[in-house]
């Protein structure tokens, strides 16, 4: 293993120039009583040495602490199970940049209620990152979030029009139409009606991947038939009974799409009328059931999205924004996973 080279500190400057610690310290904060051959050896130092200041000890050296608070919903949606131990995971890292971090679970289903949490943070922390529902209310929370000098990202779900400073998340249309493409192609010229299954059209990712979906099926596959979107609202036993229902009333039912979670619920059901290798399903996130149905051939394909990179890239764009340090936009793009069982990690 290859030992990284050290990041030069004050220390390294000051024995450099040959000059002691507070005169390097007063030099580079810009502080009176220093001579100007000094100030000249100093700064060369500086420059040789490629320093940069460490932004978590510039903020401690300047009493500086931020606290943010990330927003994510209630429910046994496993996906935000995960998303909810990535988030644990990135508030280490935010402790160790001097910066504390708290996680809410509230129902983001109900406008209310995530407005009114929404509204309940102003003055208690300097930025929130927030799995959004695209409601009027939720949107006036999190401008008046904004307005009170807060930063507000929205995570997963966006609440576009807001005043919101970014989102984090894939690319909901793109995916959408990827699932379309999927189902599509996975058909083989079938004639037949098409189940799909949201979780809840208010919120913003799961109403993209519909347009997105739609969009592909009506151009490219018209011999496939989408049948009026259900809301099974993540919930594994409303899903199994909605996909039950489909199966009953449809016997030229191709295949499925689960915009949402409810995955185990909609594998109960294929799995009881014995239709799981004759519908095709399409869902979303890799998650340990995901897997399995993948491998046992329950699922035909996941499309995925990092819960890790969304929580990590969270906390970086808050600690960003607050501090006033260049992001690297790239890095901050999440990216759109295609697994099938054949390519599983």
């Amino acid at each position: 293993m290859i030992d990284q080279p050290r990041r030069p500190t004050l220390v390294d400057v000051a024995e450099r120039a040959q000059v002691s610690l507070a005169t390097v310290d007063r030099v580079f904060n810009r502080r009176p009583g220093v001579s100007a051959r000094t100030v000249e050896r100093v700064e060369q130092a500086l420059v040789k040495l490629g320093y940069r200041p460490d932004p978590a000890a510039v903020r401690l050296a300047r009493g500086i602490q931020f606290n943010f608070c990330f927003v994510l919903p209630t429910g046994t949606n496993t996906f935000m199970a995960q998303l909810a131990g990535q988030v644990e995971r990135s508030l280490h890292w935010l402790d160790d940049q001097n910066t504390f971090g708290d996680m809410l679970r509230v129902d983001v289903f109900d406008p209310q209620v995530l407005s009114e949490t929404l509204s309940g943070l102003i003055g208690r922390y300097h930025g929130v990152a927030v799995v959004a529902l695209d409601h009027p209310a939720v949107r006036d929370a999190i401008n008046l979030l904004v307005e009170s000098g807060m930063v507000v990202v929205t995570l997963v779900s966006d609440a576009p029009t807001s005043r919101r400073h970014r989102f984090i998340g894939i690319d909901n249309p793109s995916a959408g139409r990827t699932a379309g493409t999927l189902l599509g192609r996975f058909s083989a010229n079938r004639r037949g009606k098409l189940g799909v299954i949201a979780g809840s059209l208010t919120l913003r990712d799961h109403a993209e991947r519909l347009f997105g979906f739609q969009q592909v099926i009506a151009a490219e596959y018209p011999a496939l038939i989408p049948l009026p979107t259900m809301e099974g609202h993540d919930d594994a036993t409303r899903c199994r009974d909605l996909t039950a229902t489909l199966l009953r009333d449809h016997a030229d039912l191709v295949g499925i799409y689960s915009i949402g979670a409810g995955t185990r619920g909609i594998v109960e059901a294929l799995e009881t009328a014995g239709k799981a290798r004759e519908v095709i399903f399409i869902g979303h996130e890799l998650t340990e059931f995901s897997r399995r149905f993948l491998i046992q051939g329950s699922m035909d394909a996941v499309i995925n999205q990092d819960a890790g990179h969304e929580a990590r890239s969270a906390a970086r764009v808050l600690l960003a924004q607050c501090s006033g340090q260049p992001m690297v936009d790239d890095q901050e793009r999440i990216r759109i996973d295609i697994f099938l069982r054949d390519n599983l990690p």
